[in-house]
């Protein structure tokens, strides 16, 4: 594994959950939170609110050895909530507007020997300017490869700025239907995926299906299909795309096959459905798949 720092952008929040359990997430968090578990040390940047929720962000990050110097506090808006409905197991999300996450600042320090080892960010986090050139900054000043994660909540997308994101892409993920909305001919995955990777020259596009499993698509014309085990324990599948994510991201960077990252990736995917929420503070949790993999 190189040296350079992983570079995790976007929201932090509580996803607020019907039983009243508020559990810590937010996708590029919940990536960042992951990858520190796999030893790769990223550097999350964010915004919190001056509010207790804020304060435990800050407790977890530091009980997880986080560098929390990319967590900013916004004394006029709150630590970002979400609330969740689970409906047939799949959860249904309603975002609230002008959350500190949607004013993220640039950063005051650089990163160590100025030197990013990839950027990753979702869309959700880029619906106000603040955001957005924040953004903007980070790929002018530590130019790298982009991983674009896709995740499109109503009413805070669409698909001019979506489609604008993964111009600037070396990676694109997203899930079945959020390729259905946004490219090309939704009858025909192959093809839509191989016009995605010409019109954007990518790298590789991954679409995860949920209990179908996964497909990534790379230049040159492959695809590796993965699909999840009959005896998956599924207690809720918040997170899951998100674990998915991380483990792309940690086998990219270690050159890792493409059949073995997305093997892996269904293995993490399919270890987290089986938690309360979507990351775990039990190391031991992350313990076999660091030890199997080599990473940590």
């Amino acid at each position: 594994m190189n040296n350079s720092t992983p570079l995790i952008f976007g929201e932090v929040l509580f996803d607020c959950f019907p039983d009243g359990r508020e559990v810590l997430g937010g996708a590029p968090f919940n990536v960042a939170w992951n990858l520190q578990a796999f030893g790769m040390a990223p550097l999350f940047i964010s915004r919190v609110g001056n509010d207790l929720p804020g304060q435990r962000i800050r407790e977890k990050m530091n009980f997880r050895h986080m560098d929390t110097s990319g967590l900013q506090t916004d004394f006029s808006r709150p630590t970002g909530k979400v609330q969740i409905e689970l409906v047939n197991d799949e959860p249904r999300f309603t975002i609230l507007p002008n959350q500190a996450y949607d004013f993220i600042s640039p950063l005051k320090t650089g990163i160590k020997d100025n030197k990013a080892s990839f950027l990753y960010h979702g869309s959700l986090a880029l619906r106000e300017k603040v955001s957005r050139n924040t953004l903007y900054d980070l790929k002018h000043k530590y130019p790298c490869p982009v991983f674009v994660d896709v995740n499109l909540r109503e009413p805070w997308w669409n698909s001019q700025f979506v489609h604008s994101l993964i111009e600037n892409a070396t990676w694109v993920k997203m899930n079945e239907d959020e390729l259905k909305k946004l490219f090309f001919d939704p009858g025909d995955l192959e093809k839509s995926c191989s016009q995605l990777l010409e019109r954007y020259n990518l790298d590789a596009v991954f679409i995860t299906r949920g209990s179908k499993g996964a497909v990534a698509f790379s230049r040159g014309g492959d695809i590796v299909i993965t699909e999840p085990r009959a005896d998956t324990v599924i207690v809720d599948t918040v997170g899951a795309g998100d674990a998915f994510s991380s483990v792309l991201l940690l086998g990219l960077t270690n050159g890792w096959p493409m059949e073995t990252i997305l093997e892996r990736a269904r293995q993490f995917a399919s270890a987290v459905v089986g938690l309360r929420g979507a990351v775990s503070e039990d190391n031991r949790f992350y313990l076999p798949f660091a030890t199997s993999w080599n990473v940590s």
